[in-house]
């Protein structure tokens, strides 16, 4: 992936696509999504996200901007380790995460839908990205609705990973361990005094966006009915 290409591409100040896809209403024309720093989206997220949190590995980060302001972020990063293992052929540059999304509420209905197709198109146009993942946590009442409005393929709900308590209260992913420490390993935090305490998580659901359209038949994972409000899933 050509990440300073991306960074520095003008298009990706965008307030209506040219190829394709329903006239948006008049509000969404002053959406415009563009490249901001990991910084600024840090502070964006740590402030409104429900998890408060930017996680370890991030790789690309946009502002959302309507009539001048910025009102959100969405951010993309490595994800699971194994994530592209889903796809026979995918090496871990063919595919990135989508790891975080806050769009505030004063945005106009459907900006979610917009800003996510902004995106998918540039990453599309700009990266030699394959596909794109993400996770909708039904522990919050999430079912990924946001990737049901724009077509993604639900792969079934993600084998359950514990998060990582290293004595100050925070839950952190082992990637964003291992991207502060260089590592996650419960054994070394304890041989430098670090009493490490792993948080149970539940699964997620997961959900996987092709760019490459041929690619989609490189799928390993079976394509299920997208899930509905109050199904539970116990833990692994």
């Amino acid at each position: 992936m050509k990440k300073a290409a991306i960074v520095q591409e003008e298009e990706y100040v965008a307030s209506q696509s040219r190829d394709g896809g329903s006239r948006p209403t008049s509000p969404l024309h002053s959406l415009k999504v563009a490249p901001i720093a990991t910084r600024v989206a840090k502070t964006i997220v740590e402030r409104h996200h429900y998890l408060h949190s930017l996680p370890g590995g991030t790789m690309l980060s946009f502002g959302v901007f309507f009539e001048g302001r910025l009102e959100g972020a969405i951010v993309f990063g490595s994800g699971p380790a194994f994530a592209h293992r889903l796809v026979k052929g995918a090496f871990p540059n063919d595919c990135v995460t989508l790891t975080r999304l806050w769009l505030s509420d004063t945005l106009p209905t459907n900006s979610e839908s917009r800003v996510i197709g902004i995106v998918l198109r540039s990453l599309r146009k700009h990266t030699t990205l394959k596909f794109v993942i993400s996770y909708a946590d039904p522990s919050v009442g999430h079912v990924g609705t946001i990737y049901q409005a724009t077509n993604w393929l639900y792969t079934g709900p993600s084998s359950a990973m514990p998060l990582y308590d290293i004595g100050d209260g925070v839950a952190r992913h082992s990637r964003s361990l291992s991207h502060t420490f260089g590592t996650h390993s419960v054994k070394h935090f304890k041989s430098c005094g670090v009493d490490v305490r792993l948080v149970p998580q539940s699964r997620k659901h997961r959900y996987i966006r092709f760019l490459d359209p041929s690619w989609q038949i490189r799928l390993r994972v079976p394509v299920f009915p997208y899930p509905k409000k109050g199904v539970v899933y116990e833990s692994d």
